[in-house]
């Protein structure tokens, strides 16, 4: 008998899983960026994550305790995942000592951060997160739309960030040549699918107002933060974002300058100086095989106003008039 169901249970999953490729097959498809996109409920996923996360509003069960780290990409992940689990962790993970023995020394933020539904980034499958304890911080570069309506009805805290849109493009545009294996993604073939909404996990404007109206809408569970804040003051944001995680600096760590250690140990100088950020290539899995980058490529500048070393006076003004009409009402301006 058990046989038989176990027989039955695998013969299920054979067409659950026949069933979702027939179902991505038969989606739109775009090349052009290093990785071929596939667009699953109007946002642009590369084309081998799409079955992963189509599972994950379905199958993802949200704790009301989970903390999620929601980023648009190119926008500081690794940034703010270093920032939130030093801060998180700071009463077991202690810099001091010269922080010799801090995980993030040796693990990748983005592996101490698992990414929801993700295995290759490290742990992010969704089996795996159900083992890990409460409360789990974890991370997501899915709009909310595409994550369970649980993250919202069980008062899930959510920290978003978002960066300048004409900095974040041409942050994606390094990084697209940094793993892409054919011809150079160019500068102008970018541009325009970026305008269009097409680009890794667009559109951008979307993905920024789906956050930014949950922020409206539960102000005291979502944090809505701009890469821009972090830069210009990343001490005052790590003190709001303690407090938002629950762990607010004490006076007596305020004394010995901790929320200082915290900032300067996570500073994207720092994090692009550690072992663990410059060691071997990750693998980006695509059909076939994978794409191999160096980690330390994920730290390329970090720079506000990059984009003027990159795009003409006019690129930047298309993409101005086109954040302003997206954006128009909703109180979302840059």
């Amino acid at each position: 008998m058990a046989q038989v169901h176990s027989e039955i249970k695998e013969s299920s999953t054979n067409e659950s899983s026949n069933s979702e490729a027939d179902l991505v097959a038969r989606l739109p498809t775009r090349e052009g960026w290093a990785t071929p996109l596939t667009l699953y409920n109007q946002c642009w996923l590369r084309s081998h994550t799409v079955g992963k996360f189509m599972a994950v509003r379905d199958n993802f069960k949200p704790r009301g305790d989970d903390i999620i780290l929601a980023t648009h990409p190119k926008s500081g992940t690794n940034w703010l995942k270093a920032l939130a689990f030093t801060i998180f962790n700071r009463s077991r993970c202690s810099l001091d000592n010269n922080h010799q023995q801090h995980p993030l020394l040796t693990t990748t933020p983005q592996m101490a951060v698992p990414f929801i539904g993700f295995s290759s980034t490290g742990g992010g499958d969704l089996d795996h997160l159900e083992t890990l304890p409460s409360p789990r911080l974890l991370s997501t570069h899915l709009p909310l739309s595409l994550l369970p309506p649980a993250v919202s009805t069980l008062g899930c805290r959510v920290v978003y960030l978002c960066r300048e849109p004409k900095d974040a493009f041409v942050s994606r545009w390094h990084f697209e040549n940094m793993i892409g294996t054919g011809a150079p993604v160019g500068l102008d073939a970018a541009f325009a699918m970026f305008c269009e909404g097409c680009s890794p996990f667009g559109p951008f404007w979307e993905h920024y107002l789906e956050y930014w109206n949950e922020s409206s809408a539960r102000p005291r569970e979502v944090m809505f933060l701009r890469y821009e804040q972090m830069a210009s003051d990343t001490l005052q944001v790590a003190r709001k974002l303690a407090t938002f995680l629950g762990v607010p600096f004490t006076q007596e760590e305020d004394d010995r300058g901790v929320a200082q250690q915290v900032v300067s140990f996570c500073s994207f100088d720092s994090l692009r100086s550690f072992q663990a950020n410059k060691a071997s290539p990750d693998g980006v899995e695509v059909a076939g095989g994978k794409l191999f980058f160096q980690r330390s490529s994920v730290f390329r500048k970090g720079k506000v106003g990059d984009w003027t070393n990159h795009m003409s006076k006019e690129m930047g003004q298309e993409l101005d008039r086109l954040v302003e009409d997206n954006f128009k009402g909703s109180g979302l301006v840059f």
